[in-house]
């Protein structure tokens, strides 16, 4: 093939409509080979080709024969020192860290890492194996597509409803998906997802990692994967596993899914894990970031440089202090937002991102993001925590930046398990959580409040189980996580008992209901509305089969509960003081002085101090003037609703509620009852607030204007 000198940028392999640039950043690097195949698994290349030129330390060619399809890697070579964190072997072929497109799964063995596996040196030994048979290969894409006239849905974040699913596993059991879709990018754009998740009021699904992932070896040989995907080793390649084809077909197939979900309205938000790669510790395989220069992509301990810092349990951390490292990440989530036209990210242990790059909020992380003209357009969310020393960061994030408020779930589940004392940081809870946002200047949105989400128990399992059971995940039971404010009520596991049968279902009810009726972003775990079991196990990372896999066989109880769910989501379309901007005031409001906010007591008072200090106190009222929405249209004409009041007994016993006083009298029509279906006026207070129940209470009259 001919071989041109090329052009230091853009990195990657680049088609221009005549040939393909080639351009890979080492630092150390010594020599780089472009390695090219006819077949992507070839265990030699078809040809070798020398990069001629480094400029500023980029290696780079260009092909003028070459076009989309043509598979290719590297080859770098340099010292093998890992005592000096240098760990090059010109033997292993490499990933191309800016590949789009990458053409199947690893097969492991041990020609895949840099030493000689069992050798009494481990990795200061050197393995001189050709690892290239076992290696899938780089794809050269055509960026080419007709996105027509696609365009972001922008919905608010005060309008949002998170839907985090996982690609394969919500498809590949769904009878209205067509077979040869189920499990697939194309699978998820179905008409009969797109309708099942317009009709739960779904704004935007939270895509579990779907950039291409590494199965840990370990988990292979004990008939595993890592079905998560939280194991990244491309940032830019949408994974194979969930295209109907190979060859760059996963990147159409993938515009395509976001294309159609935009269409339905639907914002499509990626789970990316830019923290650490599928390379793992120091006796971890040699397949990308590691050979091409390691001191470069990867956080190093300064006192013995063949170890990795590792903040994520996995083993390494990505080097963001190294500029070519941060580079790497921010082109990456450029390029999914302007050429995939991706509506957000979450950032997996988002804490990892700004170690060692100032202070908190203030970190070159953030600055970055936050001036960059594309990335600050779009939804950014952070899980706020890492393994790493002071990792839990609920709440630090600037401006811009939304949270999963794990102290949310943590407060609801307990209450609603019956834990005394909960009632003064649930009232918080429920209000926003502006202890923990304001005080940085955010909004109620910063807050994305959930109860489930793929990390722990699902609804169903939540109120059926007390213990983890993840025997299936071959550790023992010894992962995932022994602290999960759950409830079995009465039994550990299924059961045939009608009674606690209902009790399981009132306590999913109410579990829902205080997530829509609070104020900040809603956000659902997928499957939870079809009653999805995963058999008590809270860590199925690593389970692709029915203990994941969404199982759409409803019955009546399942439902219900869907049914349930709608009822909830058209509640808080139709009801803007629910979905609140900013933070409630407290203060008077109007003529008749009533609060926009107000807690009550059973006998229809306010809260007083020594009430909060109660921790036996189990029920309590949230009054929501209809006035106090701040919700503005087109032409910044504020938007008001009716006032509404909420009802919540976390205890065993009913207690009777009175209502309070308003300057308007009128009836009170019940919206929602956990323990009684349907609507109802109440004529004569109080009302018989059951133990375990939730009450949406609408009054009557509209607030004039």
């Amino acid at each position: 093939m001919r071989v041109w000198p090329g052009y230091p940028h853009p990195l990657g392999a680049t088609w221009d409509g005549e040939g393909v640039n080639f351009a890979l950043f080492s630092e150390h690097a010594t020599a780089v080979e472009l390695c090219v195949f006819e077949d992507p698994h070839d265990a030699q290349p078809a040809a070798t080709l020398p990069m001629p030129m480094a400029t500023d330390r980029v290696w780079h060619c260009y092909l003028p024969d070459a076009r989309p399809g043509l598979y290719y890697a590297y080859r770098v070579d340099g010292p093998y020192d890992p005592a000096q964190g240098h760990r090059f072997n010109r033997n292993k072929l490499l990933f191309d860290p800016y590949a789009l497109a990458i053409s199947g799964v690893i097969r492991w063995s041990d020609e895949l890492y840099g030493y000689t596996v069992g050798h009494p040196d481990a990795d200061r030994s050197f393995d001189a194996r050709d690892s290239a048979g076992n290696m899938p290969k780089c794809v050269v894409v055509d960026p080419a597509f007709t996105w027509g006239d696609d365009r972001p849905p922008r919905v608010p974040w005060n309008r949002t409803l998170i839907y985090e699913t996982h690609v394969r596993g919500m498809t590949l059991e769904h009878p209205g998906v067509p077979e040869h879709v189920r499990g697939t990018y194309l699978g998820l754009s179905s008409d009969a997802v797109i309708d099942h998740l317009l009709s739960l009021g779904v704004t935007t699904v939270e895509l579990m990692p779907v950039h291409h992932y590494v199965a840990d070896r370990a988990l292979k040989e004990r008939g595993l994967t890592n079905y998560w995907g939280y194991n990244s080793i491309a940032f830019f390649a949408p994974d194979v596993s969930y295209a109907t084809g190979g060859s760059g077909q996963q990147v159409d197939e993938f515009k395509s899914m976001v294309k159609t979900l935009h269409r339905a309205g639907i914002e499509v938000v990626l789970d990316v894990v830019y923290n650490h790669t599928g390379e793992g510790n120091r006796l971890g395989p040699t397949l990308s970031f590691r050979g091409i220069d390691n001191t470069v992509y990867y956080r190093l301990d300064p006192e013995d440089p063949s170890r990795y810092t590792d903040f994520t349990g996995t083993g390494n951390s990505v080097n963001l202090v190294h500029p070519r490292a941060m580079g790497l990440i921010m082109d990456s989530l450029r390029y999914w937002v302007t050429d995939m036209h991706v509506d957000g990210f979450r950032f997996d242990l988002a804490p990892v991102l700004i170690r060692g790059l100032g202070d908190g909020s203030r970190s070159a992380f953030f600055e970055v993001v936050q001036q960059d003209p594309v990335l600050s357009q779009v939804k950014l969310i952070a899980e706020p925590w890492d393994v790493g020393p002071d990792g839990y960061q609920l709440g630090r994030f600037p401006p811009g930046w939304a949270e999963w408020n794990g102290a949310y779930r943590d407060c609801v589940r307990r209450f609603w398990r019956g834990d005394p004392g909960q009632l003064p940081v649930l009232a918080s809870r429920l209000a926003g959580s502006s202890d923990i946002y304001a005080p940085s200047g955010r909004r109620t949105y910063a807050s994305v409040n959930f109860v489930t989400c793929h990390d722990g128990f699902t609804l169903e399992d939540l109120v059926s189980y007390e213990h983890r059971h993840n025997e299936a995940n071959g550790e023992d039971n010894r992962d995932g996580t022994s602290d999960n404010a759950s409830c079995n009520w009465g039994v550990e596991g299924p059961t045939r008992s009608v009674r606690i049968q209902r009790a399981r279902q009132r306590a999913k009810r109410n579990l829902l209901a205080t997530l829509f009726f609070s104020q900040g972003v809603r956000m659902m775990l997928g499957g939870d509305e079809l009653g999805r079991t995963q058999r008590g196990n809270n860590n199925a990372y690593c389970q692709d089969n029915e203990i994941s896999w969404f199982d759409w066989s409803l019955d009546e109880e399942d439902q219900d509960l869907m049914a349930f769910i709608r009822r909830l989501s058209a509640i808080v379309a139709e009801n803007p003081v629910l979905r609140r901007r900013d933070f409630f005031s407290g203060e008077p409001q109007g003529m008749g002085g009533t609060k926009d906010l107000t807690w009550i007591r059973p006998d229809g008072e306010e809260m007083a101090e020594d009430d909060w200090n109660d921790g036996e106190r189990r029920a309590i009222g949230m009054l929501l003037l209809g006035r106090a929405a701040d919700e503005v249209d087109g032409r910044g004409r504020r938007a008001y609703g009716d006032t509404l009041l909420v009802l919540l007994n976390g205890g065993a016993h009913s207690v009777p509620f009175t209502f309070p006083r308003l300057e308007n009298p009128g009836r009170w029509e019940v919206l929602v009852d956990t323990a009684r279906p349907g609507t109802r006026v109440v004529h004569r207070p109080p009302i018989n607030l059951t133990g375990h129940t939730t009450i949406l209470l609408r009054h009557q009259n509209r607030v004039s204007v």
